[in-house]
């Protein structure tokens, strides 16, 4: 069953510092080509370590959409 949450990451605010990428149990986070980082949705357990990690606080953890 997959999580009721997952991180996004504000992409202006990100300093791609790669902490939320360290932090990350399921490999679900990368910054991208330097610039920000990227979440993986489907990998992504919403646990929340990246956004309490993250020095730029720029990770929220969204709700999912229910399935219909």
């Amino acid at each position: 069953m997959a999580s009721k949450r997952y991180a996004q990451v504000n992409r202006e605010r990100c300093v791609s510092c790669g902490a939320c990428t360290h932090e990350c149990p399921r490999d679900a986070i990368h910054v991208w080509k330097g610039c920000f980082a990227l979440v993986d949705s489907d990998l992504c357990v919403g646990c929340g370590r990246c956004q309490r990690t993250c020095p730029a606080n720029c990770i929220d953890m969204k709700e999912r959409e229910a399935a219909v």
